[in-house]
């Protein structure tokens, strides 16, 4: 058996296994992205990103089954959420015993919106906390998530009637960090137009077509501003997960004339092509832990209007929270309303250099100290 490096000894180059269950959209972006731009030998262990709740469940075992198939001994694990931690490490026991393991959350099932009328199961969030308990550093990629994940889990816990473990959430919070998304902003840079959109005002939706990102509001919005005759063109990018998503078809039917893209773009030129266009991108999000639509159509020019929660605040310098940030509907609309009326003052505003450290250039250095930090205290915490 390998028993791997003498303890707190960092080897110059690690072996890190990547597991994700789940390896779609920014999942899949995220683990791609980290292993091009490590300095370490990042070998990606991935499922397709469908059928999450069986993910959950079983991806651990076909995972586990792989990772032993490679006949190697990693020197870290980078595991996230999705990922039934416990079941993965008992299943490779034999070869993993000894190696440190970091969880990496990009969402979590505690806090996660529900659609309406469904009932929360708690077993997925109970997933969560048994592998947090198993690994040694927890990562967020945002405070608010971070500080949402620990407001609920005392929550979850008071569910059971005995031997909660509650005195384990303090110890978990000490193990957990805020590390960002790490993201290929630079790449959308290969498309960026000689000249910039002249023509009417564009407003973008680049979030999933889900209940979760609250379409009907940003719908009714713009059927306010339409009703004003204010003159405005239409993004509307994204994946959708349903047949027929009916506020995206409602809004084909009332806003017909204004859309310029219905549906999601055919390819990486495309989508970045269409956020070098716009002018105004929209947030009315339920949920985002992070944001990462929204970090690419702001480093592509866009100017973010957003709630004034979840995680935006986190990168968005304070100096321009009155200008981005919105609390009511009423909020929501005038600020829409003046970027669209002064458009020509909205295309000269830029926040693209607030979120240029979000680039894979400046995380991966950040996410391979982490790792390498993981390594070289492993079997002292």
């Amino acid at each position: 058996m390998d028993d791997g490096p003498p303890l707190n000894a960092t080897p110059s180059r690690l072996r890190i296994w990547l597991v994700e269950p789940y390896a779609t959209g920014s999942h899949a972006a995220w683990a791609e992205g980290y292993a091009a731009h490590s300095r370490h030998q990042v070998v990606l262990l991935t499922l397709p990103g469908r059928f999450w709740k069986w993910r959950m469940h079983g991806g651990a075992v076909t995972l586990a089954r792989r990772a032993l198939a490679l006949g190697e001994t990693p020197d870290a694990i980078l595991a996230t959420d999705m990922l039934d931690l416990t079941t993965f490490l008992a299943l490779t026991r034999e070869r993993c015993h000894h190696v440190p393991v970091a969880l990496y959350f990009h969402e979590n099932q505690l806090t996660y919106p529900l659609p309406p009328g469904q009932k929360r199961d708690l077993h997925y969030g109970f997933i969560h906390f048994a592998s947090a308990l198993t690994a040694q550093r927890l990562f967020f990629n945002s405070a608010y998530h971070l500080e949402a994940f620990f407001d609920e889990l005392p929550r979850l816990l008071k569910h059971f009637p005995d031997y909660n473990e509650l005195h384990e959430v303090e110890r978990l919070r000490a193990r957990s960090e805020v590390l960002p998304l790490g993201l290929d902003l630079k790449r959308l840079d290969a498309y960026r137009p000689a000249t910039p959109w002249e023509g009417r005002p564009l407003i973008l939706w680049n979030h999933r077509w889900e209940y979760d990102k609250d379409p009907e509001t940003f719908f009714r919005a713009l059927y306010a501003l339409a009703a004003e005759g204010v003159d405005f063109g239409l993004i509307l990018l994204g994946e959708s997960f349903r047949q027929k998503p009916q506020e995206f078809l409602e809004a084909r039917e009332r806003l017909g004339d204004r859309i310029v893209q219905f549906g999601y773009a055919r390819s990486d030129a495309e989508y970045a092509r269409f956020l070098w266009q716009a002018d105004v991108v929209v947030s009315t999000a339920l949920h985002d832990f992070f944001g990462a639509a929204t970090v690419e159509a702001v480093y592509c020019g866009c100017f973010p209007v957003l709630p004034r929660r979840l995680a935006y605040p986190e990168w968005i310098p304070r100096a321009w929270h009155d200008e981005v940030f919105y609390s009511s509907f009423e909020e929501l609309l005038a600020l829409l309303r003046r970027r669209i009326l002064e458009v020509e003052t909205t295309r000269r505003l830029s926040l693209r250099e607030e979120v240029a450290h979000l680039d894979w250039d400046v995380m991966a250095p950040r996410y391979d100290q982490a790792l390498e930090e993981l390594v070289a205290h492993r079997g002292t915490g």
